[in-house]
């Protein structure tokens, strides 16, 4: 490599649980830079997974988190073309990246379900992920499949 590799971002904690985690959700939530609109929208969503999961003894930023690592992908299958064919190669996944996919597999789940508005498909979404369903934790499943199926092809990683 001639360059020197670009610096890391670093990302600041939200105000309100000083978590960086809860910053770069935001992030991806966020539309037209409008992060006091996406801020209200995920505390709304920590709200009302408070007031629905109320039994659980772990507070809505634990259950987000934990829902967030129930919906993370340990491999992912990348397309590799050897000699006129294209295999799906899997790979593992860096921490980075299996942050940001889960994450912004939450949010595009959310943003499909039917709800009144986005604080409560969010809601949904991270209660339905904390409980291992719904249709970020099968999107893990099915990319975890297709790496299953196409194990004979890792030797082509790269």
């Amino acid at each position: 490599m001639r360059k020197a590799k670009p610096k890391k971002h670093v990302v600041l904690p939200d105000p309100v649980f000083g978590d960086q985690k809860v910053s770069k959700f935001v992030n991806h939530l966020m539309y037209d830079g409008k992060k006091n609109v996406s801020y209200s929208i995920f505390y709304q969503a920590l709200d009302i997974v408070k007031t629905k999961m109320e039994k659980e003894e772990k507070t809505p930023l634990e259950i987000w988190k934990q829902a967030l690592d129930n919906i993370t992908p340990m491999v992912e299958v990348k397309s590799r073309r050897i000699g006129g064919a294209t295999f799906q190669v899997p790979t593992e996944i860096r921490s980075s990246r299996k942050e940001s996919v889960s994450m912004k597999n939450m949010i595009a789940f959310a943003r499909k379900r039917g709800g009144k508005s986005m604080a409560e498909k969010l809601a949904a979404e991270i209660m339905d992920a904390y409980n291992n369903q719904g249709g970020a934790y099968k999107r893990k499943e099915d990319m975890h499949r297709m790496a299953e199926a196409n194990r004979a092809f890792a030797h082509f990683r790269f």
